[in-house]
């Protein structure tokens, strides 16, 4: 089972993770934006070869699970660290509000239908985590899910937490290797860039009323993302807090984790046997003569 080795932005299993320290922006020894673009391009061409041997090795299957903040730059960060990859081999999932048929269902049901095959990475734009996330901040929403127990227990979250801990896990003991990135935008950053959706024609499409009324519940949001992150942060499912505030950076942080990440698990092309080998010897002679 894969796990985790040290990385500065990795969320430790310990609950010792206080988002209020954890950085935005980018540190001063970081590389400028030139310099994370060049890297960034670099680092794409290797992912985009490892994936094909990944591919090819068919032992493991990657999913990388994105959350964060509206405007953090989850989107974009997805479609700039996967630019390069065999869309064959990729898929890419964004949840919205469930429908009817998925709230009939176990809160991870939805997602378990996109888990990724062996061989293949799986890309989740929101996930299973909306629901100790939005759905914590606005507990209203467990109605429409319908349990049987309601949620007076004390110990709801708890249990959450636990399914989803033992779903990783689960999922990790079988060949999926998980990586979740906590896109760390600053409050006032996220302004900023709604304000440049409303200022820019090319970007309306983007901006939501709803978006700029959920910043009231900023603070219960940092605290919702802060249990859950320490809570659901392990070795074989780490938590990586990105700064988001330099979308270069950010990108390029991601990029760099997920490549280290595969070279990490020592893939291979597979080798034919001797007996097929031979075969491919008389394969290749039939060929030579058909000419």
């Amino acid at each position: 089972m894969f796990k985790a080795s040290f990385h500065p932005f990795l969320i430790p299993d310990d609950n010792s993770f206080k988002l209020n320290k954890a950085a935005t922006e980018p540190g001063k020894k970081a590389p400028d934006d030139e310099e994370c673009e060049r890297r960034l391009a670099a680092c794409v061409e290797e992912i985009a070869d490892l994936q094909h041997i990944l591919y090819a090795h068919d032992r493991y299957a990657l999913l990388l699970v994105f959350q964060a903040m509206d405007a953090a730059g989850k989107d974009g960060t997805i479609r700039a660290v996967l630019s390069g990859v065999n869309p064959a081999g990729c898929h890419v999932t964004s949840f919205k509000v469930p429908s009817a048929e998925e709230l009939d269902h176990d809160f991870l049901w939805r997602t378990t239908r996109h888990l990724p095959e062996r061989g293949r990475i799986g890309v989740f734009n929101r996930s299973y985590y909306e629901e100790v996330l939005v759905v914590r901040v606005h507990p209203e929403f467990l109605g429409a899910q319908r349990l049987p127990n309601g949620v007076n227990n004390r110990n709801f979250w708890q249990w959450r937490y636990e399914s989803i801990r033992e779903h990783e896990q689960h999922l990790a003991r079988n060949g999926t290797v998980i990586l979740k990135f906590f896109l760390n935008v600053s409050k006032d950053e996220q302004r900023k860039r709604f304000l440049s959706r409303l200022e820019e024609p090319e970007k309306h499409w983007k901006f939501s009323e709803k978006d700029v009324a959920e910043r009231e519940h900023w603070d219960q949001y940092m605290a919702a993302y802060e249990e859950a992150l320490n809570e659901t942060s392990r070795p074989w499912a780490p938590w990586y807090a990105i700064p988001a505030d330099n979308k270069d950076f950010m990108r390029l942080t991601v990029a760099e984790i997920i490549r280290d990440t595969l070279k990490a698990l020592n893939l291979s092309y597979p080798r034919p046997d001797p007996q097929a080998l031979s075969r491919f010897n008389e394969m290749r002679a039939m060929l030579e003569k058909d000419k």
